[in-house]
């Protein structure tokens, strides 16, 4: 660790990163801290908690805050509480990542711009500019949001292609204040892995069923067993009708098996030992009482 008095001085902060729901923020922060702890899906909003992903170097400690996609439409509680999260976030941020997508900026882009406090520097990342053939459209683009806000930093980037992320992190290296580290330098996040076991099949979901499945299914971790060299995960899923527990089943089963294995295989990159899964789909009113579903393993 260098001197605390020159620029060259140890930072730690929290970075939040803010957008439009579907604009990739949950890909950036993956690719920035090098781990997959923030469920990732073409289905918008599959983010509904505050994710913190940490990335530690030898002179920084990145904080990274997943917060949902700011909802517009405020018709139920799921949604008022997700917003309620995104500003609860910006207060506390050291810097703010705000996300876009390269082309397009419309009302919902503004109004999340709207939210973000005046204290606290803000970079504007242009994200999947992979998407832009002409780059002088792009550049065009990125001055007239520039016209929007005072931001620190405007950054175009390709998370899913890592294209700038380097110049990303050294911007908001800058930003950040100094101080000694608040986590573990081998910490990738402050959640639990019974939260991700739980997170990771619920990525599956979205993955495998697409829009087939309403945002109301759940996932439940009924047991998970932590030993030296094996997790042990037992996990339902839990849904509305017998019809979406067909569709997240499939044909004899199929569909539930693949999204078991793939769920095994994340849960053993994350958590660095092989992993034992069974999952049940379930009916959320027969829940507590019925144990009728089908079961699939994710174990080889």
């Amino acid at each position: 660790m260098t001197d605390k008095t020159g620029s060259n001085a140890f930072r730690c902060g929290y970075v939040a990163i803010i957008g439009r729901p579907n604009v990739g923020k949950s890909t950036l922060m993956n690719e920035l801290i090098g781990a997959k702890v923030s469920i990732t899906s073409r289905k918008a909003q599959t983010t509904r908690h505050r994710i913190m992903g940490i990335h530690t170097d030898e002179d920084t400690q990145y904080i990274y805050i997943d917060t949902p996609g700011f909802q517009t439409r405020h018709n139920n509680a799921l949604n008022k509480n997700l917003n309620k999260t995104v500003s609860n976030t910006l207060q506390s941020a050291d810097v703010i990542l705000f996300l876009i997508e390269a082309g397009t900026f419309g009302s919902a882009d503004e109004q999340v711009l709207n939210l973000i406090p005046k204290k606290v520097p803000v970079i504007l990342v242009i994200n999947k500019t992979d998407h832009i053939k002409d780059k002088a459209n792009l550049f065009s683009f990125a001055e007239g949001i520039a016209d929007k806000h005072h931001f620190a930093a405007i950054v175009p980037v390709s998370a899913r292609k890592r294209f700038q992320l380097g110049q990303l992190e050294k911007e908001i290296r800058n930003l950040l204040p100094q101080g000694e580290a608040i986590f573990e330098a081998d910490d990738v996040t402050d959640r639990s892995e019974r939260f991700m076991a739980a997170e990771i099949v619920r990525e599956k979901i979205f993955r495998f069923c697409g829009d087939e499945l309403p945002y109301t299914s759940t996932v439940v971790i009924e047991q998970f067993e932590r030993k030296d060299k094996l997790r042990r995960v037992f996990a339902a899923i839990l849904v509305e009708r017998n019809a979406h527990k067909a569709m997240i089943i499939g044909n004899k089963g199929e569909r539930l098996k693949e999204m078991s294995t793939e769920a095994r295989q994340d849960m053993e990159k994350m958590f660095g030992v092989p992993v034992y899964l069974e999952i049940w789909v379930k009916v959320k009113s027969g829940w507590a009482d019925n144990e009728a579903g089908l079961r699939a393993y994710g174990y080889e």
